[in-house]
């Protein structure tokens, strides 16, 4: 399995030639490389996690591959007039060579004021772990790679880091970081460095563009 991060929240995640897209949103570029895509998740509606234009350009160059939301997001990407399936924490999708289980349930809250949407965490193959904007563990589960929300408007680092301490992954690199700063990216991947650390994984500091493998 191979995972590339893409700018802020995105990612494709590659078995065997065929991919997966994860959260293609408006602070990302559009992912060019359309061949052998055979779903799309999105975590929830924020438009840092999808747009109707990204999702759109995605179904038309694979031919209309699948897209899996919980319901607030699907509500409005099927007000873009977009086709999407729901999923829920508990779900578990088979799409080849992929499975998918979701967790979580709820976004983190940002504010009081600010409403607070659904939102699903991905685990990919029982191997990869992203929990979109939520700190939603996947009790139980041996995760070998996490990807780490690392800036966001409702992130306090420590509680960043307690995230990853309660995931003990074998690996991880941090996500979600458009919002940040050179400066504050370097210092946030830092403190989930030591979190990842501590349950001896290793910490991989990945730009858009950068991939690793499991």
């Amino acid at each position: 399995m191979r995972v590339t991060k893409h700018e802020h929240a995105a990612l494709v995640i590659e078995i065997d030639g065929e991919k997966l897209i994860v959260d293609p949103g408006g602070f990302t570029r559009p992912i060019e490389d359309l061949e052998h895509v055979v779903g799309v998740v999105v975590t929830h509606e924020h438009a840092d996690h999808w747009t109707p234009e990204s999702l759109a350009r995605i179904a038309q160059g694979t031919g209309g591959a699948p897209v899996y939301a919980p319901a607030g997001a699907a509500a409005s990407i099927r007000e873009a007039g977009l086709e999407v399936t729901v999923v829920a924490p508990g779900d578990t999708v088979e799409l080849a060579p992929f499975t998918l289980e979701f967790f979580g349930g709820r976004h983190a809250v940002i504010h009081e004021s600010l409403p607070v949407v659904d939102n699903v965490g991905v685990l990919v193959n029982d191997r990869f772990y992203y929990p979109g904007d939520s700190y939603a563990v996947p009790e139980g589960r041996d995760v070998e790679l996490l990807a780490a929300p690392v800036g966001a408007p409702w992130l306090k680092i420590g509680e960043a880091m307690d995230f990853v301490l309660a995931v003990a992954p074998h690996g991880a690199f941090g996500t979600h970081d458009m919002t940040l700063s050179s400066t504050g990216l370097a210092m946030h991947r830092d403190r989930l460095e030591w979190a990842t650390a501590q349950g001896g994984g290793r910490f991989f500091r990945l730009d858009p563009g950068d991939s690793t493998e499991l």
